[in-house]
């Protein structure tokens, strides 16, 4: 998340914590009841992470989180053991990874992409080519507004989905194709060349034929 006047990112939960923006050290909020502190037993409040990247990294597989970035975290102070990691009360924030573009391309900047709360701004990552020449905040201003390193996540690069190579090689001639291949490109041509050429005479029959 971005601040209104750009001065400050933050980040922001999911579900019932989309309500809450908070820096790169903060303390957990309980947005359901202020009465008790984070995390209470009997409530499901707290920052939550996981013991393994992997883990974080199926979570986004699921469409509520697949924009999200991926945190790693400092947890401290009061803490709840689960069984993929933990529910806690302080957190600091060590470093900060993005996932790619919905294009598929490496992540190169953050973009405006709506559905911010008042006094703040959601970003999403994108690559150069789908930013265009959008005004977008640059990896780098990222890590100094934040105070972490920023980059993208190598997770990705392992995914086996991957963009269709293309159909035919541009390099690839017509002198290249096998015999059998080159008789309907041929035939083709031939038909073109001859509607252009009946064209042609019937232009000149326009402009040579009697008045």
């Amino acid at each position: 998340m971005l601040s209104a006047d750009g001065t400050a990112v933050g980040f922001n939960g999911v579900a019932l914590g989309r309500s809450q923006v908070y820096g790169t050290v903060a303390e957990a909020v309980c947005v359901q009841s202020p009465r008790h502190r984070c995390p209470s037993t009997w409530c499901d409040c707290g920052f939550y992470c996981f013991h393994e990247a992997d883990q974080a990294r199926a979570l986004a597989c699921d469409e509520q989180y697949e924009r999200a970035v991926l945190l790693e975290v400092l947890a401290s102070g009061r803490y709840v053991s689960y069984e993929l990691g933990l529910r806690y009360q302080r957190q600091t924030v060590r470093s900060v990874r993005l996932g790619r573009c919905r294009c598929g391309r490496t992540a190169a900047a953050l973009d405006d992409v709506g559905g911010g709360i008042v006094g703040w701004r959601r970003l999403e990552a994108v690559c150069r080519e789908c930013a265009g020449r959008r005004a977008v905040l640059s990896l780098a201003r990222l890590a100094r507004l934040a105070g972490v390193p920023v980059d993208v996540d190598e997770g990705a690069e392992r995914s086996v989905l991957a963009p269709l190579a293309p159909l035919t090689d541009p390099d690839v001639g017509a002198a290249d194709l096998p015999p059998d291949a080159e008789i309907p490109l041929l035939t083709a041509e031939v038909t073109l060349l001859q509607a252009r050429l009946d064209e042609v005479q019937r232009r000149l029959q326009r402009l040579t034929g009697p008045a």
